[in-house]
């Protein structure tokens, strides 16, 4: 038996699990950071960091934890209805809950008295607990002649994103505070976050997705997707 101690945890703007990229890095405007709690907020554990271009950061899916854990999975590449083992997949339904992210290290900064890591093409929900930073090592970590099964290839951008009039409306008046929200909101749209399922049939349901402290409505239409609305969160139809 074995316990882990988080370091801290991440500032997300994902906040909630519907909507995140797959895989880190198919979003790079997607950007958080980790803030270090108790003894880990020492500037001391990142000495030298900045010569990383990039970094790995080990996770807790702390949200789907306690619904425990399944010998086997539906990965979404497969169309979310076959069936592989959970050691064949990143499935967030794993025996000890444990992910791993690589992303792009932005730098550090102490900010409003907290030790903050800046990182980039994120892939998790605001508040994770993240247990260990490694740096990211190329001659190690890029294995050329590597396969991916039947994840081989990046996912396609699967639409191409338009904004109403309402949409960029939002869009100018919060320009100062989120500056790069229409980069993310198409970054993350043009990946398709719907259930791999719904993304076969013809669909005219509106959708919802939380980044920030915002609501972004969007529908699928057969030559794209547009965004309908983009409000505070808690603003409810």
């Amino acid at each position: 038996m074995f316990t882990f101690t988080p370091i801290g945890y991440v500032r997300s703007p994902y906040r909630q699990k519907f909507a995140i990229p797959r895989q880190p890095g198919l979003v790079p405007a997607a950007r958080g950071e980790v803030v270090f709690t108790g003894e880990f907020a020492d500037p001391n554990c990142l000495r030298e960091i900045e010569q990383f271009s990039h970094l790995w950061l080990l996770f807790r899916f702390h949200e789907t934890a306690a619904r425990g854990w399944s010998p086997t999975v539906q990965p979404p590449r497969l169309g979310g209805k076959d069936r592989v083992g959970v050691f064949a997949s990143r499935s967030t339904f794993r025996p000890n809950g444990i992910g791993l992210s690589a992303v792009t290290n932005l730098g550090w900064e102490h900010r409003d008295g907290e030790l903050v890591l800046q990182v980039g093409g994120l892939d998790l929900l605001d508040g994770t607990p993240i247990i260990d930073i490694k740096p990211y090592l190329p001659y190690a970590d890029s294995i050329a002649a590597a396969t991916g099964g039947y994840a081989e290839t990046a996912p396609g951008n699967a639409f191409a994103v338009t904004f109403s009039a309402a949409a960029d409306e939002a869009l100018a008046a919060l320009a100062a505070t989120y500056p790069d929200l229409r980069q993310l909101v198409t970054a993350v749209l043009e990946q398709d976050p719907r259930p791999a399922w719904r993304q076969r049939d013809p669909d005219d349901k509106q959708y919802g997705m939380s980044l920030y402290d915002l609501n972004i409505k969007w529908r699928v239409y057969p030559d794209g997707l547009e965004v309908v609305r983009i409000e505070p969160a808690g603003l409810e139809d």
